[in-house]
């Protein structure tokens, strides 16, 4: 794969993260944490669904398990290096299952079931 391919993943990948980031940027300033959580766990597979239906059709370059695995790893390594060490000072967001592992688990089955979804739907289309 090119870089120019893999720079057009990883903008997929950074844009499902921004937004779960200002997902819990608004709700930490305008609810209570635990409302935040889940609107955020709510969000995070409708976001990556979209990104990841908007990938598969544009540019499709890798497969579902290949592309899920991506999203879900830059969006763990992000939180882990950028907001858990540097802006939290803290690794206590991983305790939450609500707050992180759950979003992990549904970004990954969301873009994959999209792409799998999606390459189907391509392959009928052709047939027909």
């Amino acid at each position: 794969m090119d870089r120019k391919k893999g720079w057009i993943i990883l903008a997929h990948a950074f844009i499902g993260w921004a937004l779960c980031g200002a997902t819990m940027g608004i709700g930490m300033a305008t609810v209570s944490m635990e409302i935040t959580l889940i609107v955020h766990a709510i969000g995070a597979p409708i976001f990556f669904t979209l990104i990841s239906l908007n990938y598969f059709k544009k540019f499709n370059y890798t497969p579902p398990l290949q592309t899920a695995l991506i999203f879900v790893s830059f969006v763990i390594l992000v939180d882990f290096f950028l907001v858990a060490l540097i802006i939290n000072r803290s690794l206590d967001m991983f305790r939450s299952v609500l707050g992180t592992w759950i979003p992990f688990i549904l970004i990954f089955t969301s873009t994959y079931l999209t792409g799998t979804f999606t390459a189907k739907k391509s392959d009928n289309e052709i047939l027909a």
